[in-house]
């Protein structure tokens, strides 16, 4: 039976940080004696020893000390949905295989945070879209979204799909460094780094975004699911230390503690053979 003890990051489209707020979750929490590991499935646009694959950046960014190689299953070439990047190299993706990939990696910790690629309606393999593997984990959700103009369209769009699959959703990061050309979480077209996507440029307005401050209460009020908070800009390269600070100032890890504590609460029938989990 498939099942993989702790939390799954989407995000509500490509490019809105879903790797720098993984990384910087991790870090927080690990800070925090959590032992928990990153997991990032399958990649694809950027090799590993580039430094600039989600891998490196989520092991550097996290504090773990596991190899890129491990970190990321599956590396693609091509900057494509995985399912493309895949048969673009020979490659015919399994949901059975990707999960069997990860085992060595997920055994080490007590909880994993597993980030996905894209958004929850990206074609993972030839049959299956993001939404239907995290659904084959049994994971909860959380969504990564831009903070800015357009972004309660686009993550109560993820919120109606992802229910609609019976997925729980824990929390919801609106990322405010997606507007702002070559911070982390924001990658140009392949060759030209620091360049936003072409999207960002088009909905930002001139100036502040009004909009930053009114959208996590109508993603709430909308969506019935609650905004951890902004996750503000910052440079490329923070190490451990300050993204975990970073999240504790920025974040509400209320639920996430709270998840956490009951999948790793042992059950009732092993509780007189496993040791308590003490944080």
């Amino acid at each position: 039976m498939s099942g993989i003890r702790g939390i799954f990051v989407t995000g509500t489209d490509t490019g809105t940080g879903k790797t720098v707020v993984t990384a910087a979750l991790a870090a927080a929490l690990r800070s925090e004696g959590w032992n928990v590991g990153v997991w990032k499935p399958v990649q694809s646009g950027e090799p590993i020893g580039s430094g600039l694959s989600d891998a490196e950046k989520l092991a550097a960014g996290s504090g773990i000390s596991d190899p890129p190689e491990e970190v990321a299953s599956f590396t693609f070439r091509a900057p494509l949905a995985p399912s493309l990047a895949a048969k673009a190299e020979g490659v015919r993706l399994t949901m059975d295989m990707l999960y069997e990939a990860g085992q060595p990696l997920c055994s080490r910790y007590d909880a994993m945070l597993v980030e996905g690629a894209g958004g929850a309606a990206v074609p993972l393999t030839e049959d299956a879209l993001l939404a239907e593997w995290i659904a084959f984990l049994r994971m909860p959700v959380l969504i990564v979204a831009r903070a800015g103009l357009g972004t309660v369209n686009h993550t109560l769009l993820t919120v109606s799909f992802l229910r609609q699959r019976g997925i729980d959703i824990l929390g919801v990061v609106l990322n405010e460094g997606t507007r702002a050309s070559g911070v982390a979480g924001v990658a140009g077209p392949p060759g030209v780094p620091g360049v936003p996507y072409a999207a960002d440029v088009q909905n930002a307005p001139d100036g502040p975004d009004p909009s930053v401050a009114g959208n996590a209460a109508l993603i709430e009020t909308f969506g019935g699911v609650k905004v951890l908070g902004r996750f503000p800009p910052i440079g490329d390269g923070l190490g451990p230390r300050l993204l975990a600070e970073t999240v504790h100032t920025a974040l509400d890890l209320a639920p996430v503690r709270s998840f956490l504590s009951k999948c790793l609460e042992p059950s009732p029938e092993l509780s007189k053979k496993a040791p308590e989990v003490r944080i």
